[in-house]
């Protein structure tokens, strides 16, 4: 087989206006995660209604992530992502428009901050089949490190200047322009034209919508390295939420970081900024190591940065060790969504996907945020940041365990 003659990925028009539709759109909602509850705090004083907007990021994959992937499965996915982007576009605009009209209710902000994650899982639903249909399966990981990499750039940068545009313009003023990157989104999608429709299904009767649920629950269930790679996924997005729920905390008690210092600051953004050296990485790792074997050494990295993370007392150590883990983090992440890509058929990339992101991002996340806070009430912060560590630590038992079986019974294993 030859890679040599394939063009690379800039090359690719349908590829790079798909890079620059997640880019501008990352961008918007990166001001917009900053803007949102600053938005709903200036109108209500609610710290639970700020905390209820936070929990919208990821309440849709419970609601709605089984249906979201059975959806992009049974339309074309171009289609539906220009749809959702649209849909995103003007529910975010109708928070301006209230507020111009002066008939703005931090309910409607709520209600709009569940609907825009909502329409994003449904968009996610269609990305996982439509990057393969752009670039082959054999560019899919330097495809999905371009697209995370980028992600993670225009989030710190976003961030960064979400709270001088707050300042300038009021969270309305910021939530326009996250409308107007999901319209740029959306043409820039469009431009996408070396993708073809899906065909209708061949069949002489679709299957129901259950049973198209059932398919793609039965596939994931039913592919032994993809199964232990969902779970090894779960553990490592709770660990993401007990580290990012924590962190503030961390910093206050243990490493001297008090109230409006800005090394806090410093400290969220190595561990983003680790996403940037993790989307280098991985293309080089993934042509040295296979998926699963490659979780064999990243896993145990990832566990013992975190002990240094949760046992020193030097921000700048701490900081470092953020960065580095960050990229182990992210090196996981991405090298198991390209390994589901590449394993699972077209047909069922939706369903696939979307429930093993359910599982990590729908439950992990919160439920590790949950635990952290938990234990740090009631054992000490330490304690809480250790769940990270722990967390990690099992996902690595989990995949040496399973490569130790294959090991003692290929035959079995075949």
């Amino acid at each position: 087989m030859s890679t040599t003659q394939a063009p690379p990925l800039r090359q690719i028009i349908g590829f790079r206006n798909f890079w620059l539709s997640r880019a501008v759109s990352g961008l918007g909602s990166a001001i917009t995660t900053v803007a949102l509850p600053v938005l709903v705090f200036q109108e209500s004083r609610s710290p639970f209604l700020v905390s209820l907007v936070a929990a919208a990021g990821t309440l849709p994959y419970l609601a709605f992530g089984l249906i979201a992937g059975a959806v992009a499965d049974r339309m074309d996915r171009r289609t539906l992502m220009i749809v959702t982007d649209c849909l995103s576009a003007l529910s975010l605009a109708s928070i301006p428009a209230a507020w111009a009209l002066d008939v703005l209710t931090v309910t409607h902000v709520v209600v709009v901050a569940f609907l825009s994650s909502s329409l994003s899982l449904f968009f996610d639903a269609g990305v996982y089949g439509f990057v393969p249909d752009i670039v082959g399966k054999d560019k899919l990981t330097q495809a999905n490190s371009a697209i995370y990499g980028a992600e993670t750039v225009v989030r710190i940068a976003g961030n960064a200047v979400a709270g001088a545009l707050i300042a300038l313009m009021n969270p309305v003023g910021t939530l326009a322009l996250d409308a107007l990157s999901f319209a740029c989104s959306a043409l820039f999608i469009r431009a996408v034209t070396n993708v073809a429709s899906r065909p209708a299904s061949s069949g002489d009767k679709r299957p129901g919508f259950r049973e198209s649920v059932t398919e793609g629950l039965r596939f994931l269930a039913g592919h032994r390295t993809l199964r232990t790679m969902t779970v090894v996924g779960t553990l490592q997005s709770f660990s993401g939420g007990a580290i990012v729920g924590q962190l503030v905390v961390f910093a206050d008690r243990v490493l001297g970081i008090h109230g409006s210092d800005g090394r806090i600051g410093l400290l969220y953004m190595a561990w983003s900024a680790g996403g940037i050296g993790g989307s280098l990485l991985l293309p080089r790792l993934r042509k040295r190591f296979d998926a699963f074997p490659l979780l064999l050494g990243v896993l145990p990295i990832g566990a013992l940065l975190g002990l240094v993370v949760v046992f020193t007392t030097d921000w700048r150590i701490s900081l470092v060790a953020l960065a580095a883990w960050g990229t182990a983090y992210l090196v996981v992440l991405v090298n198991t969504m390209t390994y589901s890509q590449e394993v699972t058929p077209s047909e069922l990339q939706g369903r696939v996907n979307t429930t093993r992101r359910m599982l990590s991002s729908g439950l992990g996340v919160p439920l590790g945020a949950l635990v952290a806070s938990s234990i740090t009430v009631s054992v000490g912060i330490r304690a809480g940041m250790a769940t990270a560590v722990i967390s990690i630590a099992l996902a690595a038992v989990v995949v040496w365990a399973v490569q130790l079986r294959r090991l003692l019974s290929p035959v079995a294993e075949a």
